[in-house]
């Protein structure tokens, strides 16, 4: 019998933490435990550290998981909760995502100051994001913002933006539900005018291959439809690049035993876009997801990748 805490590691930020008392209060319901059964542990990582550059300048999405995965591969950790579009699309050898909690709304919240909506700011305003998809996006809809890099804790930039360094900020809709924030956003953006990033909303747990005892207990809490669904969209996501070099959205929707995706790669200054849809049987998730990567990355043609990076 287990005598010792199972430990989760998380980053410290207030998101990361609600993510990881969520997994654990999940865990406690499911199996009956009671909460002195798990240790919280609060790593600090790389991309958490570093917030004045893009992640693409200091190295991409492996910058908010690596000191966690270290102490999962040491033993340190039992598994470690992360927010999934965090997630590098290679995993280290001897780790996997062994359960997804059920999906949040994975829609962008757009949160105005000078504006309530974006089509709605004035010529020439400032939107900060830290994300390539969402300042590509932003580009493509209103050629005439100046997106600026934005990053650090949602607080934070809800502290910028009230103080006027920009007009307006784009963040998660579900990490804003998640802090109790769902009233800050001013508008809600439509995902086929404004698609998500790929497993945006999603919580995933990562553990070691072949701990039967972790898996066991997390099998328990894994929804299944978000498995396929964020299954389907990092195969796609991994298809193309799965760096944050790229601007690459997509998202997948379950119904019954049936998956429909749909996808978009933009360059950067949003002047160009390809869109790719896609569905098929659940079972096949992240077959259909590789597939309309391929078939994106034909359609873009061989430059579209090195034309601007």
């Amino acid at each position: 019998m287990q005598t010792k805490p199972f430990r989760i590691g998380t980053r410290g930020s207030p998101l990361a933490l609600a993510q990881a008392y969520e997994t654990r209060d999940r865990l406690m319901a499911a199996h009956g435990m009671a909460a002195d059964r798990f240790e919280i542990v609060v790593l600090s990582t790389m991309g958490d550290r570093i917030t004045d550059r893009s992640l693409s300048e200091i190295g991409g999405k492996g910058l908010f998981t690596e000191e966690l995965e270290q102490q999962l591969l040491s033993g340190d950790l039992d598994f470690a909760v992360h927010s999934s579009k965090d997630m590098p699309t290679r995993l280290p050898d001897g780790l996997h995502i062994s359960a997804y909690l059920p999906r949040e709304d994975p829609r962008d919240a757009f949160v105005g100051r000078s504006a309530p909506k974006l089509l709605e700011l004035p010529e020439g305003a400032t939107i900060g994001s830290s994300s390539l998809r969402r300042q590509a996006l932003i580009r493509r809809l209103r050629p005439d913002i100046n997106v600026i890099t934005f990053r650090g804790l949602v607080d934070t930039r809800l502290r910028k933006l009230a103080e006027g360094q920009v007009d307006a900020t784009l963040l998660a809709l579900a990490g804003l539900r998640r802090l109790g924030k769902q009233d800050v956003p001013t508008e809600i953006l439509d995902p086929v005018e404004f698609p998500p990033a790929p497993a945006q909303g999603a919580i995933c747990i990562e553990s070691r291959i072949g701990d039967d005892r972790a898996d066991s207990l997390l099998s328990a809490i894994n929804d299944r439809a978000t498995f396929d669904a964020v299954s389907c969209e990092r195969a796609f996501l991994s298809a193309l690049d799965g760096s944050c070099r790229t601007p690459i959205a997509g998202y997948a929707v379950v119904s019954g035993d049936q998956i429909a995706f749909s996808g978009m790669i933009l360059t950067p200054d949003g002047a160009t876009s390809h869109r790719i849809s896609a569905e098929g049987k659940r079972g096949e998730a992240e077959l259909i997801g590789i597939r309309a990567g391929e078939e994106v990355r034909m359609k873009a043609g061989p430059d579209f990748f090195t034309s601007w990076s």
